[in-house]
């Protein structure tokens, strides 16, 4: 017995019944050979790892714009914090945590640089609008090997384009990803924004507090428990848990995600993301290879859309002095 297939019979035996079993997988956009050691799960998750946009991420803003501290969540660490918690919540549900961690690790590798600025700048001057969970999935299908697409399964490119608004994912693995990312992104952001002197710890409502703890470790506790607790066939929170956490994130975007002092910066950073994608659509021979083709095949608008928010924060302002900012004159 193959690897592989020893890890089926795992799955068979110990999984819920209401898990996605790698073996009854829709498949691949493309057929391939199967792989003897790994699952076509374990595939894809390793396929994401070691992908470019997988990296790229590491220097891509999540909520404060180029901070200047060695502890601020970047998109990359988001990513791997929303993989511990939705493979915790998998792992607790009876669920497959390759397929949640394949989901989890390439929910974002669509996401613009300078975060949600730069999603929004894309989305005003870009005809087709612009949605980084829609990107997640046309990076992962048609841009990455340099065009070719890392070829995923069904299961998690469906997790990947329904990890945030609209419909659900087919998968309860994929909705596992879905309220990881949020309880990720609010608790660390609280952590991100008491270190940054936005808010501190006491600041928080207390009666959100008392009901899912008074620190970032306690909070993602009481919502992992929870979710563990309360779905079945389908990824549920108790309903005062869930009440709470809304309260939360309705305070954290009137303190944090709307604060001058966090945000202060984005209208330079969506003014940055519009002029490039100006420029590039006049310019297309200016784009890398790839993007030249995209220009051909789908427009000018799309491959500059692609090419822009695929920059990570350090290369936009890089570009742009490069081609806005006269340099001095050399003796």
């Amino acid at each position: 017995m193959l690897i592989r297939e020893k890890t089926q019979l795992n799955e068979r035996q110990l999984l819920s019944e209401h898990a996605c079993l790698s073996e009854n997988s829709k498949g691949r956009l493309h057929p391939e050979k199967e792989c003897d050691i790994r699952t076509c799960f374990q595939r894809d998750r390793d396929r994401i790892i070691h992908s470019n946009a997988f990296r790229r991420l590491k220097h891509k803003t999540q909520v404060f714009l180029s901070p200047e501290g060695d502890h601020y969540r970047t998109r990359l660490t988001h990513t791997l914090e929303v993989s511990q918690i939705a493979r915790t919540i998998a792992c607790g549900l009876g669920l497959n945590g390759d397929l949640t961690e394949a989901i989890a690790l390439g929910h974002d590798l669509g996401h613009t640089p300078f975060g949600h600025a730069g999603e929004r700048a894309l989305n005003e001057v870009f005809p087709d609008g612009f949605r980084h969970f829609e990107q997640s999935l046309r990076v992962v299908d048609k841009l990455e090997k340099y065009g070719e697409g890392l070829n995923l399964t069904y299961e998690v490119r469906d997790g990947i384009l329904c990890h945030t608004v609209g419909k659900e994912a087919d998968t309860l693995e994929g909705r596992v990803v879905k309220l990881a990312d949020r309880i990720a992104y609010i608790n660390h952001d609280i952590d991100d924004a008491i270190r940054a002197g936005v808010l501190s710890e006491a600041d928080l409502p207390e009666h959100i507090c008392r009901v899912l703890g008074d620190s970032k470790s306690k909070r993602i506790n009481t919502l992992v428990f929870s979710a563990i607790e309360n779905s079945g066939e389908s990824i549920a929170l108790a309903d005062t848990i869930q009440q709470s956490f809304d309260e939360l994130h309705s305070f954290m975007y009137k303190m944090v995600y709307t604060n001058k002092k966090c945000k202060g910066e984005e209208k330079k950073a969506e003014a940055l993301i519009k002029t490039l994608y100006a420029y590039y659509t006049e310019h297309t021979d200016d784009m890398p290879k790839l993007y030249r083709r995209v220009s051909e095949t789908e427009g000018a608008g799309r491959a500059a859309c692609d090419y822009v928010s695929s920059m990570s924060d350090s290369y936009v302002l890089r570009v742009y002095n490069e081609l806005f900012i006269p340099t001095a004159w050399m003796e």
